[in-house]
């Protein structure tokens, strides 16, 4: 449970005010200590983050927040914090302070939330809680009663959690439906020098893992060995799905009645929205040197060699234009507050971040009026070859 990636998990984030015991909430539902606990106001800063497993959800992660009502210069970056994690949240426990009861901080908390919310009120063991009904009322939700210290209710919001969980928040399938049971898939993985020693960058390894969920036969080799494999073959593989930095040399291998994709198009449709990074692409044939460009990555990594968003994407859309354009880089789950300056984002395949939040990233670029598009499909058009490497997949509309 403890290896599956944040972004594989349902993302729970605790808000509330101030000592409403949003940390002791968290630390009664994983019985440990995990959040730091004290009468201090604002003891949470910055969001902390905590796996566990919820049967029968399965892995999820609990986000600890500032409080809402945060105060001071301060505060209100802290505050601001709680509201961006609102952008990743599959789901909002709302955490009311029996003592205090409910009132502006609660109220704007509800108008804000795009997600389902379990409302709670803590502290039960200092409180009766007479006014619950009437807060109910005001904020149209049902109430649950706990209490941190006793452990009073907190079964009954598991199963309100439970009860509220979205069940669409995965997205639509990395294979499932291009894949029938025996199916030959080919995976053409070079071996990435930003990968740890030894292992698979995690892309690979979910496309591999979902293949054999779905029953397909899996065929792993590097760039130069794609052609002899299929030659090898006594029927032609279904499927080709290659990294994005090699897609000019594989699809040279791949006979065209095969099917051709890579992994981060996969992962541009699982995550976020295939056809506006499509239209992203296709932008690119309106840019002109000097243009503003924003490559923007979901994770930190420290840059190897050939990065490929720092130095191959660069270069192959300079050489496309024809001149210099002007690039920023960002890294981490922030955007630039000037979007609307640039003519273009370029995003990365989004493998470490939600659904949710990487179709919130789109969401904010496409209201700025900036068209954005994802490595994968971005390298596809580069080499000539998106209209094959989309087809197939009907979101996209290409036939």
């Amino acid at each position: 449970m403890q290896k599956t990636p944040r972004s594989a998990r349902l993302q729970i984030a605790i808000l509330g005010r101030r000592n409403a015991g949003k940390s002791s909430l968290i630390n009664a539902f994983t019985n440990q200590n995990t959040a730091l606990v004290s009468d201090v106001p604002g003891t949470t800063a910055d969001p902390v983050y905590k796996a566990m497993e919820i049967s029968p959800i399965g892995p999820v992660t609990l986000i600890d927040t500032a409080g809402i009502d945060d105060i001071g210069d301060l505060g209100m970056l802290r505050a601001d914090k709680t509201w961006d994690v609102l952008e990743k949240a599959d789901l909002a426990v709302l955490v009311i302070d029996a003592t205090s009861g409910i009132g502006v901080p609660e109220r704007s908390v509800m108008e804000r939330l795009s997600v389902p919310v379990v409302v709670v009120a803590n502290k039960t063991d200092l409180e009766p809680l007479a006014a619950v009904k009437e807060w109910e009322e005001e904020l149209g939700q049902e109430i649950t009663k706990v209490s941190s210290l006793t452990g009073e209710g907190i079964d009954e919001v598991k199963e309100r959690i439970i009860a509220c969980a979205p069940t669409d928040s995965e997205g639509p399938s990395l294979t499932g439906d291009l894949v029938s049971p025996g199916d030959i898939v080919i995976l053409v993985t070079p071996l990435d020098i930003e990968a740890p020693k030894g292992r698979l960058i995690l892309p690979q390894v979910q496309t591999i893992r979902d293949l054999l969920d779905n029953n397909a036969r899996v065929i792993v080799v590097k760039e130069d060995a794609v052609e002899r494999s299929i030659n090898d073959l006594k029927v032609l593989p279904s499927l080709v799905i290659t990294d994005s930095q090699v897609f000019g040399a594989v699809s040279n291998q791949v006979p065209p009645d095969v099917m051709l994709t890579s992994f981060s198009i996969l992962f541009a449709r699982h995550k976020g929205d295939l056809s506006a990074l499509a239209a992203g692409a296709r932008h690119v044939s309106n840019l002109k040197p000097g243009a503003r460009v924003l490559i923007a990555e979901a994770c930190t990594h420290h840059p190897v060699g050939d990065d490929i968003g720092r130095v191959k994407i660069p270069g192959w859309l300079e050489k496309h234009v024809g001149g210099k354009l002007d690039f920023t880089f960002t890294s981490g789950t922030g955007f630039p507050p000037n979007l609307c300056d640039f003519d273009l984002v370029v995003h990365c395949g989004g493998c470490m971040v939600t659904r949710r939040e990487m179709l919130q990233r789109i969401a904010r670029v496409r209201q700025a009026g900036v068209p954005i598009v994802n490595y994968g499909v971005l390298i596809a058009y580069l080499h000539g070859i998106m209209e094959r490497a989309l087809k197939g997949f009907k979101e996209a509309g290409i036939s």
